[in-house]
């Protein structure tokens, strides 16, 4: 049984293979009703204003099932956490709650960042080539664009969450 004031995160995005904040435990889950998305711009760390990034968000959909990390945090270090997580994710994304499903047992209520089509950054679908093309050019502070789509894919074959749609743009912009 989860305890009440235990706090988990769920990252679906570049927290599965750089969470950058103390935890206690990790575990590989997922959560339904939902696909992640390459739809968010990034004009804080994967572009910059006036050439966005494009990093993933959730969209509803029914039968989905998103992989991810979700990560324990030690109760002493909750709110240092929670304040660079909002520092981090503060190009559009809020915070939501979500359950998470692990191979250990009963799921486990998550905090997720969550960027919604309301949000200014919110760049929406695309065609894939033209997100990939997007992805190409784009780099800001936390570094290229591309880096964040190929490392995202790697991560997720590594913990048996591969993504059709994260694969396919991988495949796309490692193409020449």
């Amino acid at each position: 049984m989860q305890a009440a004031d235990e706090l988990w995160i769920f990252g679906y995005g570049s927290l599965v293979w750089r969470p950058d904040f103390p935890h206690v435990e990790r575990r590989a889950g997922w959560i339904e009703g939902h696909a992640r998305r390459f739809w968010q711009g990034s004009t804080d760390h994967r572009g910059v204003p006036g050439a966005p990034g494009r990093v993933v968000t959730l969209v509803p959909e029914p039968g989905g099932r998103c992989w991810g990390a979700v990560y324990r945090v030690a109760p002493v270090e909750r709110d240092t956490v929670l304040a660079r997580l909002d520092r981090r994710e503060e190009g559009g994304f809020e915070r939501s709650d979500v359950l998470v499903h692990t191979d250990a047992g009963a799921p486990l209520a998550a905090l997720v960042y969550v960027a919604g089509p309301s949000n200014p950054n919110y760049l929406g679908p695309a065609p894939l080539d033209a997100i990939a093309g997007q992805v190409r050019c784009s780099r800001g502070p936390s570094g290229a664009n591309a880096e964040y789509v190929l490392q995202l894919a790697v991560a997720l074959r590594e913990i048996g969450g591969e993504d059709p749609h994260v694969e396919a743009l991988a495949r796309l912009v490692e193409a020449p």
